[in-house]
C-alpha cells in the first residue's frame, strides 16, 4: 500500500509538515524488500520507520519512506524463563502490559516508551534503571541486498548505551524484521530511580513498578498527541570520574551515576535546567517547561527551529559546563541519516 508525495505529519511525533516522494505501509518483510528494490531501482532513497517517536526530519524526503507494520507475539515457557518472539511492527507499550497482563514481569521499567519494538534495539532502549540489552536474546534482521534474514543474538548487537550496531555496520540495507525476548522467572525488581527508590522491594510487584514509571513518566512528558516532541531530545552524557568530581567541586548537588565502564554519566536535563532554559523558545519551537530535557512543537514549528534551539541549549550547557550533549534524536536529511551532532553544532 503506498501513495505519491504524501506528509509524513502523522508519522513522526514531533508532528512535522515533511512530504516524502511516497509512503509504504509493510506488515511483511517481502512488502519491505519490494519496497527497497523498488527504491534500488530508481535509485531513490529509503527509510525505515516505525512511530517516528525518535526522528526529527530536516526536510522533505526525497524518497520511499516504509512504515514497518510487522505484527505477532508468541510466548514460550522453560525451565527458568519465558522466551518472547514479536514482530517490529508491534508497539512497544502495547507489549509491556501485554506481558504484565500474562503474569511476565521484567519489562515494567521500560512502560510507556514510545515507538515499536523494532526500534527498541537500534537505540537500546533503556530507562529506570534497565535498558533492552538486560532482557535481548535475540534480533531478526532482514538483509535487503539478498533477502535472507540473519538472527544477531544479543552479544552480536554491540549494545551500550543508546547505542547498537543498528547504528553503525547494520544502519543501511538492513532491516530488523522481529526481536526475541528471555524475562527469567527468577524477578528481580529494579528501583534505583526516582520514586521507584520509595517501594519495597520485598513487598513491590511488577504491576506497582509498572504503575509507578508511568506516573512518573506522565508527570514529566507532554503527550504527543497533544504536543509534538520525541521525548528526551539529549542522551545523558557519559563523562570521566575526574570530569564528574570537578563538576561536583561546584556543583555539589549534580546527579551523578557511576557505571560499570568507570564512566559516570550525568543527568542532561539537571544541566540544561541549571541553564534555566524551561520554557526558551526559538521560533515555534520550545523547551519543554516541566522537563528540560524534551523539546516541543509548542506552535507550528520548523525543522529550522528545533534544530536552532538544540544549538542553543548544547551552547549553553557546553559554556556554563564544559559538557557537550549529544542528541538522542535521529536526523533525517532528504537523502537519509545526518550526523545529528554536526547539525547542531
Amino acid at each position: 500500500m503506498s501513495s505519491p508525495n504524501p506528509s509524513l505529519r502523522s508519522f513522526n511525533t514531533l508532528g512535522l509538515d515533511i512530504a516524502a516522494d511516497a509512503i509504504v505501509l509493510a506488515d511483511t518483510s517481502e512488502a519491505i524488500l519490494h519496497a527497497w528494490q523498488t527504491s534500488q531501482q530508481t535509485q531513490k532513497p529509503f527509510l525505515l520507520l516505525g512511530e517516528g517517536s525518535n526522528v526529527l526530519f530536516l526536510e522533505n524526503f526525497a524518497g520511499t519512506v516504509v512504515i514497518n507494520r510487522i505484527k505477532g507475539v508468541e510466548i514460550s515457557e522453560q525451565h527458568e524463563s519465558w522466551h518472547l518472539h514479536v514482530g517490529a511492527g508491534e508497539n512497544w507499550h502495547q507489549l509491556v502490559k501485554t506481558t504484565l497482563q500474562k503474569g511476565l514481569p521484567g519489562l515494567e521499567n521500560l512502560a510507556l516508551i514510545p515507538g515499536l519494538v523494532g526500534s527498541a534495539p537500534i537505540q537500546n532502549i533503556g530507562a529506570y534503571g534497565v535498558e533492552l540489552k538486560d532482557v535481548c536474546e535475540y534480533v531478526d534482521v532482514l538483509h535487503l541486498n539478498d533477502g535472507r534474514t540473519e538472527r544477531l543474538h544479543r552479544d552480536d548487537c554491540q549494545f551500550s548505551y543508546r547505542d547498537s550496531i543498528f547504528k553503525h555496520q547494520y544502519q543501511h540495507g538492513y532491516a530488523i524484521v522481529a526481536l526475541g525476548l528471555k524475562l527469567s522467572k527468577q524477578w528481580q525488581p529494579v528501583l534505583t530511580y526516582g520514586e521507584l527508590a520509595r517501594l519495597n522491594p520485598a513487598t513491590v510487584t511488577a504491576h506497582e513498578i509498572f504503575d509507578t514509571v508511568c506516573q512518573m513518566r506522565q508527570s514529566k512528558l507532554p503527550d504527543p498527541r497533544l504536543t509534538g516532541n520525541v521525548g528526551s531530545f539529549f542522551k545523558n552524557p557519559l563523562v570521566s570520574t575526574e570530569k564528574a568530581d570537578g563538576l561536583l567541586l561546584h556543583w555539589p548537588a549534580i546527579p551523578r551515576y557511576p557505571q560499570h565502564s568507570g564512566e559516570v554519566k550525568l543527568a542532561a536535563g539537571w544541566l540544561i535546567d541549571q541553564c534555566q532554559l524551561k520554557g526558551h523558545r526559538i521560533g515555534g519551537a520550545a523547551v519543554h517547561r516541566q522537563q528540560a530535557l524534551v523539546l516541543i512543537n509548542e506552535d507550528n514549528a520548523t525543522p529550522q527551529d528545533i534544530v536552532a534551539l538544540a544549538h542553543y541549549v548544547r551552547q549553553c550547557v557546553g559554556e556554563k559546563f564544559g559538557v557537550w550533549l549529544e542528541p538522542e534524536v535521529r536526523f533525517i536529511g532528504a537523502q537519509g541519516e545526518r550526523n545529528a551532532v554536526e547539525v547542531i553544532s
